[in-house]
This record gives structure tokens, C-alpha cells and sequence, in this order.
């Protein structure tokens, strides 16, 4: 296995990294500590005293399960979303790849076959001097 050298890229990276998950990684224990309580979440808008379909779980788990429910829903859509250039990218690769071919294969044909005569560029024009 290589192990690739280390950069000031990869260096600042990891630093900045450290720099912003830490903290944030601290808010998200602190405020699970400080949300602790259960709440009972109901589906049901028509039933207040005795919901169809209810759960009750802390509060913390509430949020931090949404905030990746949106996570994912968001990675989603943006997926989906980018779908016509991932085609457009295949295309293209696809032309790229039967052009490289032609190349190739004119590049074998012309490889022992001299240039004729009317592919080769016209000699120097010669020009007259003005007329006084």
C-alpha cells in the first residue's frame, strides 16, 4: 500500500476539518444533555386527546433524526437533479472514445502511404511590384 506524501493541502484540510467538526460536535452533545425530555409527536391533525398514531422519544432524537431526514432528502433531489448531466457526461465520453478510435485508425492507414499531391500546400505566391 503507497502512502501519498504529506501536503500543506492535506495539512490544512484535516485542520480546518478539526477546526469546525470539534465545536460542532460539542453543540450537538450539549444540546442533547439539555434535551433529554420526551415529547410525543402525532401524525394525527384530527385527534389531540387520543392521536391515531403517536411516538413519544426525546426531543434531541426529534431533531437530530429530522435534521438527517432532511440531509438525505436534500443528497436526493440534488441527485436526481444532476441526472441530465451525468447522462451528458456518458454521452460525451462515449464520442470521445469512437473519435479516439477514427484517429487511430487513420493514423494506421496513413502511417506508410505518402501524402498526394493534393493534400500538400500550394508553393509561395508570387507577387508582382505595383504598376507606377
Amino acid at each position: 500500500m503507497r502512502r501519498e506524501p504529506r501536503t500543506a493541502g492535506n495539512l490544512l484540510r484535516k485542520i480546518v476539518a478539526a477546526v469546525i467538526l470539534i465545536p460542532l460536535a460539542i453543540v450537538i452533545v450539549a444540546f442533547a444533555v439539555a434535551n433529554r425530555q420526551f415529547v410525543t409527536l402525532s401524525l394525527d391533525p384530527f385527534s389531540a386527546e387520543r392521536p391515531a398514531s403517536s411516538v413519544s422519544l426525546p426531543l434531541f432524537a426529534l431533531v437530530i433524526g429530522l435534521l438527517i431526514l432532511g440531509v438525505v432528502i436534500g443528497g436526493v433531489a440534488t441527485w436526481l437533479n444532476h441526472g441530465r448531466w451525468r447522462r451528458a457526461a456518458r454521452r460525451f465520453e462515449r464520442e470521445v472514445q469512437a473519435l479516439r478510435g477514427e484517429i487511430a485508425a487513420l493514423r494506421r492507414t496513413s502511417i506508410g502511404a505518402a501524402a498526394p499531391e493534393a493534400t500538400r500546400p500550394p508553393g509561395r505566391l508570387q507577387l508582382r511590384p505595383p504598376v507606377q
